[in-house]
């Protein structure tokens, strides 16, 4: 089993008998500054598609051992947060047939998700109640979208344009932009309390 202290404690040791440790190349330097900038992001994302917390962390790390040897290849290195989020979408879609009957809870993790962030925490029981309401039909609108509406919904929220979501998930840009524009409508309707869909 690895210890999460051994590289530490090997560096100090190296450092007390006089050696010094290993710097790391440049391309592992760059790898590791992407990974502080998108892990975040790209946890988010699994998150919103019904990973579990520790599932996605490890689908993040294959994400970035990937785009290393990536770049160690000497493969395209355009658009590397698009690139991030494809693999990290391909591996949580492999991720989800790997545990079909999971599905239901993946729904539901994606929906309380998504939905905590509409709650208001107001501290007036009628408030409270109506803020209740108000989220159980943004979770149910929410539940309703299909599967890649809420794909193209996560991916927004976590910043992608137009075309980088039609790039992770297959679409074009017209069909992007139709679902967003379905799924917010939807949203809307649910807001202002009506029941349509």
């Amino acid at each position: 089993m690895f210890e999460e202290d051994a590289i530490p404690n090997f560096a100090a040791s190296l450092t007390s008998a006089g050696k010094t440790p290993p710097t790391p190349s440049p391309l592992e330097e760059e790898v590791v500054a992407l990974f502080d900038q998108m892990q975040d992001r790209l946890l988010r994302y699994l998150l919103s598609t019904g990973v579990p917390v520790q599932d996605g962390e490890e689908i993040v790390q294959e994400v970035f051992l990937a785009l290393f040897q990536h770049l160690q290849r000497g493969k395209s290195r355009r658009n590397l947060r698009a690139w991030a989020f494809q693999v990290a979408h391909n591996l949580s879609v492999n991720y989800y047939h790997a545990r079909r009957s999971d599905r239901q809870n993946l729904v539901e993790s994606s929906a309380t998700l998504a939905a905590d962030s509409f709650v208001d925490r107001g501290p007036n029981p009628e408030a409270q109640l109506a803020s209740s309401q108000h989220q159980a039909r943004l979770q149910s609108v929410l539940r309703a979208l299909p599967e890649q509406d809420r794909q193209c919904l996560s991916l927004r929220a976590e910043g992608l344009t137009y075309r980088e979501i039609g790039k992770v998930l297959g679409m074009s840009l017209g069909a992007v932009a139709l679902s967003l524009g379905r799924s917010l409508a939807r949203f809307a309707r649910a807001a202002n309390g009506s029941d349509e869909r």
